[in-house]
């Protein structure tokens, strides 16, 4: 039969990959921008290493960044067992493993979008407020996060288009179980391993595209905007 408009199924996969986004950018977005912050003000011992550490998933084949994330939160791994055991909380074959997964890859992208919005910050209006009695806290709420947001904003637009685009590292940890762990790539992929999948898979792959675009387009206005 053939579908102009989306299917049931569809709707499920694409339903799903929204509220993995979701989830990863609400978890990842308090440290996004304490890092963010950290990176741009602060200056230690070891900043590099920790920025590295940040941006492997950037460069790492999201399969190995899958591995690690198994090797670490798998039902034997060293963090994963004991949270398996004590709290019944998993990650394998489970929604939360898509999550971790999109919340992985997407971090760097959100960071490196945070802390260049504080980077634009004038360090004289910092100065300023502390001058005036703000601590450094009531400094950072009033003052620099206020002028940052657009680029804080930014960096979670581009964190939510990167978390629905994940799909190494999603499989590798949640699998690929429909209605359950079954993004918008692991259903597409699922299409192409069967007969006439090519054919099929044209409508969520449009839509995908479609989300990715308006993601990059609100992303680049509050970048162009940043300074205004």
């Amino acid at each position: 039969m053939q579908h102009w408009f989306l299917t049931p199924d569809e709707w499920r996969a694409i339903a799903l990959s929204l509220q993995a986004a979701v989830f990863a950018v609400a978890i990842t977005l308090p440290l996004g921008v304490v890092v963010g912050r950290l990176l741009a003000r602060g200056k230690f011992l070891g900043k590099s290493l920790i920025e590295t550490a940040i941006n492997l998933p950037l460069v790492l084949p999201p399969v190995v960044t899958g591995y690690l994330l198994l090797v670490v939160l798998g039902r034997q791994g060293w963090l994963g067992r004991p949270l398996n055991d004590w709290l019944g909380v998993r990650f394998v074959f489970d929604f939360r493993g898509v999550v971790l997964a999109s919340a992985v890859a997407a971090f760097p992208l959100m960071v490196r979008a945070i802390r260049l919005a504080f980077a634009g910050v004038d360090r004289r209006l910092e100065q300023a407020a502390r001058t005036l009695g703000a601590g450094p806290v009531d400094a950072f709420f009033t003052v620099s996060l206020p002028l940052a947001w657009r680029g804080v904003l930014a960096g979670c637009v581009l964190a939510f288009a990167r978390s629905l685009g994940e799909f190494g590292a999603t499989i590798v940890i949640a699998g690929n179980i429909p209605n359950e762990t079954q993004t918008i790539p692991l259903y597409i992929y699922g299409l192409l391993e069967s007969p006439g999948g090519l054919q099929q898979a044209w409508r969520v792959a449009t839509v995908s595209i479609l989300l990715a675009a308006a993601a990059l387009t609100v992303s680049e206005y509050l970048e162009r905007t940043r300074g205004e």
